[in-house]
């Protein structure tokens, strides 16, 4: 189970650092009528079309020695980011980004644009306005950005194993422990990971749906 509590931490730290990050990004997005956004967007969205080895090899080129910020980090602490928990946070960050962006970018687009100028005639800034107006309306694309980031970093593979390897209790995530009971043909090993997961991967979904269709609702189709 050490694994499974391993890629639960990445998956829950991922989340909340994610979050910080995407909202203004989502929302420069979501706002602005520069026509050459659509170069941000495609940087972005590049994880969702990229074999996960090829971004994992060019992360693990960067975090290593020889790499940039391989060697921003070992000069401020000692030790490079590849193989380290660290890394697979930076890693995760990168390769589960468009889905943070796209749910958020979705949700704010989503907003009645009158019910923003309204705010703004009634004398609210714009950072009132999203914080009092944008925010609270967009609720449901938040959740569901937060819940596809969990899962999606929870099942990684390719990207892990490339830039984290193998390391007990620091970089062996559960889809990696999986892949070895496989490996040495403990099947039962791999059978009770892979119903963790699964049972797990059904609850996400099931709280995404649950939160499109407010199922708790009176009205569940209004």
């Amino acid at each position: 189970m050490e694994a499974l509590w391993l890629s639960v931490r990445l998956a829950v730290l991922v989340v909340a650092i994610l979050l910080v990050a995407a909202v203004p990004l989502a929302y420069w997005l979501s706002q602005t009528a520069w026509r050459g956004k659509f170069l941000v967007e495609s940087v972005i969205s590049l994880p969702l079309v990229l074999p996960p080895t090829v971004l994992g090899f060019y992360l693990l080129v960067a975090m290593g020695a020889n790499g940039l910020l391989g060697k921003l980090w070992l000069d401020w602490f000692g030790h490079t980011l590849a193989f380290t928990f660290t890394g697979l946070v930076v890693a995760s960050l990168l390769y589960s980004l468009p889905f943070a962006v796209q749910p958020l970018v979705l949700a704010f687009e989503s907003v009645d644009p009158q019910l923003l100028a309204a705010a703004a005639v009634l004398g609210a800034s714009r950072w009132r306005a999203f914080r009092k107006v944008l925010l609270p309306l967009s609720v449901p694309g938040i959740v569901t950005a937060a819940v596809l980031i969990f899962a999606h970093t929870l099942g990684e593979f390719g990207v892990v194993l490339m830039v984290g390897g193998n390391i007990p209790g620091v970089t062996r995530t559960v889809s990696i422990d999986i892949y070895d009971h496989v490996q040495s043909l403990d099947y039962a090993a791999a059978n009770r990971m892979a119903v963790a997961l699964l049972l797990i991967s059904f609850a996400v979904l099931s709280t995404i749906y649950a939160m499109n269709r407010r199922v708790w609702s009176p009205w569940p189709g209004r």
